[in-house]
């Protein structure tokens, strides 16, 4: 290490404020995947090609017991808040709020004013902000990164979008894509792509800002691979013929590699609860199977486009000599996405008069495709369920962490656990920045619920701590090994399951009557978990995510 570097290593072990104020502030860069599988990358097992961060992956850290909630803006409201999605105004995910919800403290639907936000933070500590792609925390220029303390930003306000320039929206009742720039309302460019446009925005903010000296903190925000699948031409025709073979041809395949690789454990099997009521490869016409592997080619074509452009994005950092001084973590929000958008109001006919899905047209623009049920099952190896899901399938997802203080644990893997609330207080550390406690800009604010990473990704032990999640009235917590679940019909029984994840990791053997005392523990953690971030426990009525079929076969 240079002396930087060790000075830098210094702060973070010894925590010791006074030598960290003499440090350069290094500079944060967060790249988040939306809907990637916990599989799919190369260096998390996966067959799809991600040389760029799969290099990460060799100079930085893998963590393989990372948790985030199970769907997309929950996720993001806690990594910039550093607190429960309850708390921080994401409940519930803006549009599926249910009447009982709506007007509650901590049901908002956008990013709240009762948190300090990371940008917002940041900035008042002197740090440059900006953030590109997907926003999903607030729909109006009142509610943008804008006015959430991102000195520049272009984002797309929704869920979701088509990634190419006609800006179809992925709802019939919010059929336009709406972008923002710095808090106005703009049109994509013609010749819009994505993950590229995001990429070159925010390479074009930081150089345009670099002679100011001040370091930066990036949000980069692709909304690859969330449905609608889109990829140009040439990037799926690199994955033309790779999944004729299948689901459970390919979930052994990935499954055999991240047991070579250190990823699962060795002698553990894929748990794959949807299998018996959902049909199998063998079970397809011929055509179906040929749209079944099309819609996984465009996938893995997504997701290796988007490795393209995240190559791109720490190559100008390479070459601007940023990258040395440069925290980067790259993630996805929640597991592999296998909710079809047909469930979303109005879209099984608006998706059917609006959209090209023929077989010669599926990817490219005009058409609006998913990947399904059994590829998000892949996707999730070797966990059950997927996005949506308390289970493991739904909230462990791939993270990847490079730093030179880092470099003695270059390319290994780390199982240590950790919560996406996590990311605030190990960034307002590095930074020897405090949180503001609980007033910030003349209002209250929560405090931060999670803690710093640094210790456990420098491999000492971390305090044992509770953690809850809840979602579509779906229920988690979690204490040490220890894992409760509650999910109703058909993924569960409305029933608390207990499992012991280090002797059980994919959630296979309910162990409820047998542990009776350590039910109780943690059945009394949930209610302090509920307790503590006022989760509003009502009856859930959507479709969208409570219904998994494809073709004619449903799982019941």
């Amino acid at each position: 290490m240079n002396l930087r570097q060790l000075s830098l290593a210094f702060c973070i072990t010894s925590l010791v404020s006074l030598s960290c104020q003499a440090v350069e502030k290094p500079n944060f860069l967060i790249i988040i995947a939306d809907d990637l599988g916990y599989s799919d990358l190369g260096s998390f097992g996966g067959e799809i090609q991600t040389p760029n961060l799969d290099s990460l992956a060799r100079e930085g850290v893998r963590l393989t017991n990372f948790q985030a909630a199970p769907t997309c803006s929950p996720t993001r409201s806690m990594l910039l808040s550093g607190t429960d999605s309850h708390q921080a105004g994401l409940g519930n995910m803006g549009e599926l709020l249910q009447e009982d919800q709506k007007g509650k403290p901590g049901y908002e639907g956008y990013l709240n004013q009762r948190v300090a936000n990371l940008a917002e933070v940041m900035q008042e500590a002197g740090y440059s902000t900006y953030t590109t792609g997907k926003w999903h925390l607030g729909r109006t220029e009142e509610l943008s990164p804008k006015a959430r303390g991102f000195d520049r930003s272009y984002i797309l306000v929704q869920g979701g979008a088509s990634h190419f320039d006609d800006q179809k929206a992925i709802i019939s009742v919010d059929p336009k894509a709406i972008y923002r720039e710095d808090g106005k309302q703009v049109e994509v460019p013609e010749g819009f792509f994505s993950s590229e446009f995001y990429t070159d925005r925010m390479i074009q903010y930081i150089e345009a800002d670099k002679a100011k000296g001040k370091p930066f903190l990036g949000v980069l925000s692709y909304t690859a691979p969330h449905w609608p699948l889109h990829a140009p031409d040439q990037w799926i025709d690199k994955y033309k013929g790779r999944y004729a073979e299948g689901y459970e041809a390919l979930r052994q395949q990935r499954l055999k590699r991240m047991q070579e690789q250190g990823i699962v454990p060795a002698g553990i099997s894929a748990n794959t609860p949807m299998e018996s009521g959902l049909p199998t490869w063998e079970q397809l016409t011929e055509e179906q199977r040929q749209r079944e592997a099309r819609s996984m080619e465009v996938y893995a074509a997504m997701v290796d486009n988007m490795d393209h452009h995240i190559g791109r994005m720490l190559d100008y950092l390479r070459q601007s000599g940023q990258l040395d001084n440069t925290f980067v973590l790259f993630m996805s929000d929640n597991g592999a996405d296998g909710n079809s958008p047909i469930d979303l109001p109005g879209n099984r006919e608006w998706m059917a008069s609006d959209f090209d899905n023929s077989l010669e047209n599926m990817g490219r623009k005009g058409s609006y495709i998913d990947y399904g049920a059994q590829w998000a099952q892949v996707g999730a190896t070797p966990y059950p369920f997927f996005k949506g899901f308390t289970s493991q399938g739904g909230t462990t997802v791939p993270v990847i962490v490079k730093y030179p203080s880092l470099e003695k644990q270059a390319g290994q893997i780390n199982g240590g656990f950790f919560h996406v609330m996590d990311v605030m207080p190990t960034i307002l550390e590095l930074a020897g920045i405090k949180h503001p406690g609980n007033r910030f800009k003349g209002r209250s604010v929560q405090p931060m619920q999670g803690r710093s990473m640094l210790p456990g990704l420098l491999g000492e032990a971390m305090p044992e701590r509770a953690v809850g999640w809840e979602l579509f009235g779906r229920r988690a917590v979690r204490k040490g090994d220890w894992k409760m679940t509650w999910m109703t019909a058909p993924y569960g029984s409305a029933a608390w399951k207990l499992y012991n994840l280090a002797q059980d990791p994919v959630e296979a053997n309910d162990l409820a009557e047998q542990e009776p005392a350590k039910l109780a523990e943690l059945t009394q953690e949930w209610d302090d978990y509920v307790k503590r971030n006022n989760v509003l426990l009502g009856p859930v009525k959507i479709k969208y995510g409570f219904e998994t079929c494809l073709y004619e076969h449903c799982f019941e």
